[in-house]
């Protein structure tokens, strides 16, 4: 017989940061380890708020601390292979090129960091997450998605 505490969900969660250019196009990093672009961010670890995580992996992949601002998305995006998720994006403030090509990225994991406009992003990463981005960089207050939609 199944314990009550086994029906509750037990979400992946992950956070990231939507930082923009003057232009308002969107940082994204070039992971070593997969195909595609992404925004910073990552997996949320045992005991870490999802701010924290996001907060670390910004340090981690671009060598920097950089301020990390208001929640913009929570997107519920399980995924088949995955399972449930929780994914989270966090404003950003306005980088300049000049602070981008001063970043120390992590090289083993980021292999370049470039601003690209919103309507680049469906080339450049799985349809979910350009939703969830696209979303995102439109955003002056939270918004609740499913699978990247406004619902």
């Amino acid at each position: 017989m199944s314990s009550e505490s086994e029906k509750f969900a037990t979400p992946r969660v992950a956070a990231g940061v939507l930082f923009r250019d003057d232009r308002d196009r969107v940082l994204l990093v070039k992971p070593t380890y997969k195909d595609g672009w992404e925004i910073p961010g990552g997996y949320v670890e045992q005991g870490e708020s999802p701010l924290a995580a996001a907060l670390r992996e910004v340090r981690e992949e671009l060598g920097a601390s950089l301020e990390v601002g208001e929640l913009l998305v929570l997107d519920w995006a399980p995924h088949p292979a995955e399972g449930d998720k929780l994914l989270i994006i966090f404003s950003g403030r306005h980088l300049t090129d000049a602070e981008v090509a001063a970043l120390d990225l992590k090289t083993s994991e980021i292999s370049e960091a470039r601003f690209f406009d919103v309507d680049q992003l469906g080339e450049l990463m799985p349809d979910r997450l350009a939703r969830r981005v696209a979303e995102a960089a439109r955003r002056h207050t939270a918004a609740y998605l499913e699978h990247g939609h406004v619902v």
